[in-house]
């Protein structure tokens, strides 16, 4: 155990971080040093933390060095630690070679993943770098029992799993097979392997038997998926056991490089290292998986544990450093999360949810199309900023230089080529001047005769970078139905400091708390830290009073595992924390759940008696994060958890002087400019703050490792512990007019986002359908008073811009009679609906005295069921829209405030007139989650609201329009591009294209570009009549394909709204199979037609080969249940890039289900999921992505309904690359007869029945001969960006793959 101090010794805390290394040393006494160093600096020292103990030995000793020349040990007490050494190995790619062993037929399972892509506008889609080198497939398989529902003749052995579950041994592992296989890997050199087999967390033996096979053969790290985490999800679960495998060995060469450095490598020294959950472990039990975010933990330890003795209200954590910033929050205990990802790898394992929302201080600077742009992009830590004097480019850091928020003569010299210089005001001035000039000229270009400083400029960076910032913020707290502005701002890191007022005053937060040792929190976080010891099992079991005896059972056993563990490091203060992960059945949404201290007055299980009530605490996280509660619903135990701390002494932190004089002299003067204005601020160094000291703003605060700003009308008060407390002017009315100001349009553009994002947190929490809940099938948008939309979160491409229509169709029918009060329902495609199961919920808001509409809001769901012929209300062979289910024009399903339950539920349960047809087969969830849509668009006519009370009504509605404008620029000057390239290509601005859907329908557009207008004229003429079957589009379709294609061809972000189409005149002819006659079948039109319209747009604009063109819909079941679910194939290669292989494209990006949790909750088993070996990519000078093989054996009969596309016509290859194979729809007979199917049909098969299934692959690009000189995606160069995690990107990409 470590003491706080250990007598004569000194201590040492260190975070390792991406720039900097931050080291904290408590001496003999209580004195605490700190120091900064460069992370990197090999021309100097080969290790920063170990630098930087030896300086501070020497300073302190005056002899840093033992006899034997390494680093004297003997007056070292202990070393508590923080690296990004694992993290940088994963983003990097510079982890160990790996060889994955998994069941036959998953080869590709990992490459794939959940098959969505990782951005959906990318056309050059960049999967993450695999973390294994090469596969061993083998012959074993063990599925869940199922007892009750497989009808399958067979005579497989039964096995039994954790918590007396039953599975069956298909096939046993070929152990001869498994030997050969990893020996041939083995003298490849590779030395570390990754068994990964489905339901080993539950039943491990296979994967045992395979882990002693690669033991004996000798390799030296072999990891097993079940140890590396038990719990269900393969793929997760593989990831991680990859993780650990691939980061494992390149930890412990750092760490064995770290101790060779020091005398007798440490020995009789107490090294502790931070892991991804906030606790420290022993330096040999440090994993690569679990060290992801060891530096950002101690941070967040740090502010926890400092912040919560000056506030009671909960905090939020601000680390803003110079590559990332990460935000966090805080009330009263830690946030973990069990499943995260990084660097596109997702890791099940504690870990704090830590949420990277941004590049930090190396942040870069844009003007693109009149707007200012503040990153993703980062200048990274090589070259870093401008004024680094390296080359790199204007950043935030830069800025904040030219305002002079950053005062040079107290930075330390360490810039430069050699290191050694200041930072560099006039390399930030002079590209200032030059980003000066752009801006200006373009104001002038467009009427504007104003002429901005290069401060204004740079301010205007700062408040778009603040508001970048805050959106996520907003989404962390308010996604959990919290309110951001009842927090205190936890401020650290070194370019924190810097914005920290701006922030709290945007977020409405009035007070900031800034730790003594701010610029170092995760080092000091470090020396505050616990030792933890983690243990977790599966369960399954329900949780009830039957159960409880054996949950209180399992929890006994790892409790004395996990006491017994810390006892043995010497540890007499033990806490254990328990906990149960909790869901409801059929659900996804499991909690992870510790008891409440209260016991039940009821009825006392063993379970409650001994450890209290996790039931209570479940239900109130539920109803909090979801709004509701679900009754009678039997609630699950996915796995069980105790968190072992092994208690450590705090540190001492001793209270500094305090002085009478509530002013304290100042050091001297600086100018700096602030939305206020510009000031002579005075200058205070914090080594010379006295405790009740008081200063007002505008002051900077200078210490050793950061900087504070103190805005105008913000003052700051010095603790008794030398901390800082900031109070914040909050609220009051902004001081803008209605005239366009590019920086206002930039954070007018967040704030409008921020707006369609929150309403759909409100959405995903209150409604209760696995569709809208778990998938977030769902989009929120903001309209301006005219109907034209201005916002719209979350991107899913096929709702883009379709809302639009639907709102103006409303207007055009109710006109000036809609009143306050009143929601509309609609989903008819004639009323810009895309197919009925979307449900469209409107709002009209009005404002004071207004008599009309000042804006609107929608929120539009897929709802499991509405009726029609089939469950799912998506009918493969419906030829008309009665057959599809309830279809709604306008109707009021809230009149004068009232919700007409009446009314809806008459109109949802009443069957239309096609024969077969019936009304909704889910009215509950139906209810639910129109009134979830309802709550979703109260909230941002609450947010609205409060915006135009900020800004006004005039100024907000102006910037409605500013913001389409600029959409609309965009695009004007991709058009002129495209229109000049084409004109000096081919002489003719002209381009045509025409593309056919398998039953032959053309679908044709002529583009006619005016390149000195950046107009176009798209033009559909020509296209094929509407059909007899649901491959109908509604014009709504059509609209959103344009605006993905457009979005994608941009290549950068654009505000996405009416004004992409602006520059446009879209014909579409009546009748069509892209306008369809009212009562057309149009299922089919939404996930099939789409395809085709956007590969016939990139077609004539010559961007790449033909995607799969096809979102393969298969729906599963019986009377009693239902399975659906849409599978990847390859994407279309372009110039510069490959395709990509096993991955949803375009109009769709839908995750797919895990395998385990597939064959746990229905009578199948995935037999083969991998990429296809026929070549179905389109070979060119670049090759296009492969398809997916994909079959599923029926353990019972079931009925199979399939609607694809590009089973008879090839993607398309473009400028000579070679068309891509088409899909293929196989039933494999239980006697073996290959029957095939069409692309659209409904057909019962029997157990035993194998579906096969082979998507399409991705178009080539390029002739074949050229291909010589082609690079790989891998080998192109990538611009630089801050790596996303946490609940915040993980719920975005989630919301993306919708």
């Amino acid at each position: 155990m470590s003491a706080p101090t250990s007598g004569n010794k000194y201590c040492f805390a260190i975070d390792r971080g991406g720039t900097f290394t931050d080291v904290l040393c408590i001496c003999p006494g209580g004195k605490v040093r700190t120091m900064k160093l460069l992370s990197e600096d090999p021309e100097r020292y080969s290790d920063a933390p170990r630098e930087g103990i030896r300086r501070i030995l020497k300073e302190e000793t005056g002899q840093e060095l033992a006899a034997s020349g390494l680093v004297d040990t003997s007056k070292i007490g202990w070393v508590r630690m923080g690296t990004t050494v694992a993290t940088n190995a994963l983003l990097e790619r510079k982890g160990d070679p790996v060889v994955l062993v998994v069941n036959s037929g998953f080869r590709d399972l990992l490459y794939i993943g959940n098959q969505a892509r990782p951005k959906i506008f990318d056309l050059n889609i960049r999967k993450p770098a695999n973390l294994y080198q090469s596969v061993v497939e083998v012959d074993c398989r063990i599925v869940p029992e199922q007892a009750d529902r497989c009808e399958l003749n067979h005579s497989w052995k039964v096995l039994e799993g954790v918590a007396s579950t039953k599975y069956l041994e298909v096939q046993p592992v070929d152990v001869e097979a498994v030997r050969a296989s990893l020996t041939a890997a083995r003298d490849k050199g590779v030395s570390s392997v990754a068994v990964v087999l489905a339901h080993s967390y539950a039943c491990p033996v296979h994967e045992l038997q395979i882990g002693a096979i690669a033991r004996q053969l000798g390799f030296s790290h072999v990891t097993l998926s079940h140890q590396a985490m038990p719990m269900c999800r393969v793929v997760a679960r593989g990831y991680t056991a990859c993780a650990e495998a691939y980061l494992t060995p390149h930890v412990d060469r750092y760490l064995a490089s770290f101790k060779s450095g020091f005398d007798n490598q440490l020995a009789g020294v107490d090294v502790l290292f931070m892991q991804s959950d906030g606790g420290l472990t022993n330096m040999e039990n440090f994993r690569g998986a679990r060290a992801i975010l060891s530096g950002p933990a101690g941070g967040v330890v740090g502010y926890a544990l400092t912040g919560s003795r000056e506030t009671k209200l909960p905090l939020i954590g601000f680390d803003m450093g110079g590559t990332s910033t990460d935000v966090s929050r805080y009330a009263g205990s830690y946030e973990h999360v069990i499943e995260s990802t990084t660097a596109g790898v997702t890791i099940q394992a504690p870990q704090l949810d830590i949420n990277t929302v941004a590049a930090g201080g190396g942040s870069r600077l844009f003007f693109r199309s009149g707007i200012f742009v503040v990153g993703p992009e980062s200048a990274g830590s090589h070259p870093g900023p401008a004024c680094y004097k390296k080359g790199g480019p204007l950043t935030v850091t830069d800025a904040n230089l030219i305002l002079g928020r950053i005062l040079p003569q107290y930075f330390p010299k360490i810039f430069g080529p050699k290191e050694n210089e200041p930072l560099d005001y006039e390399i930030s001035k002079s590209k200032f001047i030059q980003l000066q000039a752009d801006i200006n000229s373009h104001l002038k270009a467009t009427g504007d005769d104003r002429h901005l400083s290069i401060e204004q400029v740079a301010l205007g960076f700062i408040r778009v970078a603040n508001e970048t910032m805050c959106r996520p913020i907003r989404a962390l707290t308010q996604s959990r139905g919290l309110d951001t502005a009842n927090h205190v701002l936890s401020c650290f890191g070194g370019a924190g400091g810097q914005h920290a007022c701006a922030i709290a005053r945007n977020l409405g937060i009035a007070k900031v708390v800034v730790h003594k040792y701010a610029g170092i929190l995760s080092a000091y976080g470090m020396a505050l830290a616990d030792v933890v010891q983690e243990l977790q099992e599966p369960s399954g079991l329900e949780f009830s009073d039957a159960n409880g005896q054996q949950l209180k059972d399992r929890l006994d056993a790892l409790s004395q595992q996990c006491h017994a563990k810390l006892a043995e490091q010497g540890f007499r203060q033990i806490e254990l924390e328990p906990f149960l992960h909790l869901r409801y059945e059929g659900t996804d949404g499991a909690l992870m759940c510790a008891p409440t201290a209260g016991k039940d007055s009821a009825a006392q299980s063993p379970l409650l008696t001994a450890y209290g009530d996790f039931h209570a605490t479940f239900l109130k996280r539920y109803r909090t994060e979801f709004g509701f509660v679900l009754q009678n619903r039997r609630i699950i135990v996915d796995d069980i958890r105790i968190r072992g701390l092994g208690k450590n002494e705090t540190p001492p932190e001793s209270e500094i002087k305090r002085n009478s004089e509530t002013t304290p002299p100042a050091e001297g003067n600086s100018r700096i400019h602030f939305d206020q204005g510009s000031f002579d601020a005075p200058i205070y160094l914090t080594k010379n703050l006295l405790g009740g000291h008081q200063i007002a703003g505008p002051a900077v605060l200078i210490d050793q490792l950061s900087t504070i700003i103190v805005e105008p009308e913000c003052g700051v008060q010095v603790t008794a512990f030398g901390d800082l407390i900031m109070d914040v002017k909050t609220g009051g009315k902004h001081g803008i007019n209605a005239e366009l100001d590019p920086v206002h349009l930039s954070i007018f553009s967040h704030r409008f986002m921020s707006i369609a994002e929150q309403m759909g947190r409100v959405l995903q929490r209150t409604s209760i359908s696995t569709n809208i809940k778990e998938r977030l099938d769902f989009s929120c948008a903001l309209f301006g008073p005219d109907g034209g939309l201005v916002s719209n979160a979350p991107h899913i491409p096929v709702h883009l811009g379709a809302m639009q229509e639907t709102v103006q169709y409303q207007l055009r029918v109710r006109g000036d009679t809609l009143k306050n009060g009143d929601v509309i329902l609609a989903n008819h495609p004639s009323a810009g609906g895309s197919h009925l199961p979307d449900l469209t919920v409107i709002t009209p808001v009005f404002y004071e005295s207004v008599s009309r509409p000042v804006f609107f809001v929608a929120s539009r769901g897929h709802h499991a069921d509405i009726g029609g012929i089939t469950p799912g209300s998506m009918p493969p062979h419906s030829t008309s829209l009665a057959q599809e289910g309830a279809a709604f024009k306008s109707f009021l399903i809230v009149e004068n405030g009232l919700f007409q339950e009446k009314e809806i539920i008459k109109r949802l349960t009443t069957p239309t007139a096609a024969k077969g047809a019936v009304g909704t087969r889910n009215l509950s969830d139906n209810l639910s989650d129109l009134k979830a849509q309802i709550a979703a668009n109260h909230k941002g006519i609450q947010l609205v609201s409060e915006l135009i009370d900020s800004y006004g009504l005039d100024v907000v509605q102006a910037y409605m329009s500013h913001i389409q404008k600029n959409a609309e620029l965009a695009v004007r000057d991709m058009l002129r591009q495209i229109g000049q390239d084409s004109l000096a290509r081919t002489g003719c601005t002209v381009l045509q294209a025409k593309e056919f859907m398998d039953d032959g329908s053309p679908i044709t557009l002529k583009v006619t570009i005016d390149p000195e207008k950046g107009s176009a004229l798209c033009d559909f003429t020509g296209s094929g009549v509407e059909v007899w079957g649901n491959c109908n589009a509604p014009r709504a379709i059509t609209l959103s394909a344009l605006i993905y294609c457009l979005r994608c061809m941009v290549g950068h972000d654009v505000p996405l709204n009416q004004g992409c189409l602006a520059p446009i005149q879209v014909i579409i002819p009546k009748n069509s199979i892209l306008d369809p006659s009212e009562g057309a079948a149009v299922v089919g039109g939404n996930v099939q037609t789409s395809q085709r319209i956007v590969d016939t747009v990139l077609k004539a604009f010559r961007v790449c080969g033909a995607s799969q063109g096809c979102m393969n819909n298969i729906t599963i079941g019986d009377e009693t249940w239902g399975y659906y679910e849409t599978v990847a194939g390859g994407s279309g290669a372009g110039p510069g890039w490959h395709g990509a292989g096993g991955v949803h494209t375009h109009m769709t990006n839908t995750r797919i289900t895990d395998p385990e949790i597939l064959e746990l909750r229905y009578p199948m088993i995935l037999k083969r999921f991998c990429l296809r070996t026929d070549g179905s990519g389109g070979r060119g000078q670049f090759n296009g992505g492969e398809g997916v093989e994909r079959d599923l054996l029926f353990r019972k009969p079931v009925t199979l309904s399939v609607l694809t596309e590009r089973r008879t016509l090839q993607p398309y290859g473009l400028a000579g690359g070679e068309p891509a194979k088409s899909g293929r729809n196989l039933i494999v007979k239980r006697d073996g007869r290959v029957i095939a199917l069409a692309g659209k049909t409904c057909i019962d098969v029997d157990a035993g029945d194998t579906f096969a299934m082979k998507t399409p692959g991705g178009g080539g690009y390029g002739h074949i001969s050229d291909s010589t000189k082609t690079v790989g995606n891998s080998d192109l160069k990538n611009d630089k960006r801050f790596v996303e995690r946490g609940t915040v990107f993980n719920y975005l990409q989630a919301q993306e793959s919708a």
